[in-house]
């Protein structure tokens, strides 16, 4: 297939960058990966992968050894940028732009008549207009687009990834993808990039529209988590089965409602509803309660766990020999990503309020956070964890959990966030 398009540069090589550049070389396009890690410029050069995703180290490998995949820590010219870098917050949840802007510095020198560039990273309203002036103060040489005209140099247009970890390369390929334009013929320039690889619809609207919409379609998950997180909430308070509950209630043919946990992580939920809330404080109410629910079940967690360790003390096991296992750190089942995970931050304060008595079981990694392992908490295998263990604490349902049924001792307890061992105890 020809292209108008016969090189992308993509900015940031994580657990969006990666995937994206791999799929579009794989459909013959020259594509250059630029991030400012040089461990993991180097280990995509050797036709690796620096993070866990399933058939990703296929399309990197098969991309890099044929020679149309890259990777480098400098900006290079092309025809189109694409940039997926992190959007995290500050304190009091203040969007941080920092890396956005860096990102956008870093391509203006490079950027010629013709070119397209495309923000991809979960960004507050505005971003992709602040983009804009971003490049047109280091630019002033070409012109950028604006609404109230068509015609510009470069084209710049936002459109969010909407994968699931775990999935990406299926979904990047398959899922339809929302295209905000500055102006229309951005988005148009921009759609005909996504139609290299994209088999789902490309929906074309302006920028304000397709950033809100990735923050709308993360703020109605985070809005449905917290309805099942605050009726575990009561259902514990009530002395019913909250899975049982939600079983039978989903029996209805208008009600799905989710499962619990132990809250709500990942770059996406945990953050994205923020920016709305940010935005507008005095509208976002519910969205902005939805957070706060799901902020705050990690402290019920600990609160359960603290309750069981005072419960064995009080019953004569010796405090200095009560452990607790953590099961799970990752945000979501059968992936290595920690970030914002919340069951990192439980594992965490759990090792801070008893010193060298928490253990931590992750399938999917080798070496526990620093911040775990400088708190005392250890990364341990599955078996020795049920052996070990007096409180284990079931964070995360990973296949490697949920394919057992562990009969517990009847001097262990269990704090089981996702239901996966809730009926495997021994009475």
């Amino acid at each position: 297939m020809n292209h108008s398009i016969q090189s992308v540069s993509v900015i940031g090589l994580g657990y969006i960058g990666l995937p994206t550049a791999a799929v579009l070389a794989s459909r013959k396009i020259k594509v250059i990966g630029v991030d400012i890690d040089q461990r993991a410029v180097d280990t995509i050069n050797r036709g690796e992968i620096h993070i866990v995703e399933p058939e990703l180290d296929i399309v990197v490998h098969a991309a890099v050894s044929e020679g149309w995949l890259r990777a480098t820590t400098r900006v290079e010219s092309a025809d189109a940028f694409m940039i997926a870098v992190p959007t995290p917050f500050r304190g009091n949840f203040e969007p941080d732009l920092s890396y956005v802007k860096a990102a956008s510095e870093s391509i203006a020198p490079v950027l010629k008549k013709g070119d397209v560039v495309i923000l991809e990273s979960t960004s507050p309203v505005g971003t992709t207009e602040q983009m804009v002036q971003w490049l047109a103060n280091a630019r002033p040489d070409l012109t950028f687009p604006s609404k109230d005209r068509d015609d510009c140099d470069v084209c710049v247009a936002y459109c969010p990834e909407r994968v699931l970890p775990g999935q990406v390369i299926r979904e990047l390929v398959e899922n339809d993808r929302v295209i905000g334009g500055i102006n229309r013929i951005s988005a148009v320039k921009a759609q005909d990039i996504y139609r290299i690889f994209v088999q789902g619809e490309l929906l074309i609207t302006d920028a304000r529209t397709a950033e809100m919409s990735k923050l709308t379609e993360n703020a109605f998950r985070d809005v449905n988590i917290a309805f099942a997180n605050e009726l575990s909430l009561i259902c514990d308070k009530l002395e019913i089965d909250v899975w049982e509950l939600i079983k039978v209630a989903n029996h209805h043919p208008r009600v799905n409602i989710l499962q619990p946990g132990p809250g709500v992580g990942g770059h996406c939920i945990a953050v994205d509803p923020w920016f709305i809330v940010n935005k507008t404080p005095e509208q976002a109410q519910l969205i902005r309660t939805a957070r706060e629910v799901n902020d705050g079940k990690p402290e019920w967690v600990i609160a359960k766990v603290r309750a069981m360790v005072e419960s064995l003390a009080a019953n004569g096991k010796p405090a200095s020999d009560i452990r607790v296992a953590c099961f799970g750190l990752a945000f979501k089942p059968n992936i290595d990503d920690l970030r914002e995970s919340p069951s990192v931050d439980i594992a965490l304060k759990l090792a801070k309020m008893y010193p060298g008595r928490v253990m931590a079981v992750e399938p999917h990694i080798d070496a526990a956070p620093q911040k775990l392992a400088d708190a005392g908490a250890q990364l341990i295998a599955l078996d020795e964890a049920l052996e070990r263990a007096d409180v284990l604490v079931m964070l995360v349902d990973h296949h490697a959990f949920k394919e057992i049924k562990p009969q517990l001792r009847a001097d262990q307890c269990l704090v089981d966030t996702k239901g996966v061992w809730r009926i495997s105890r021994n009475d």
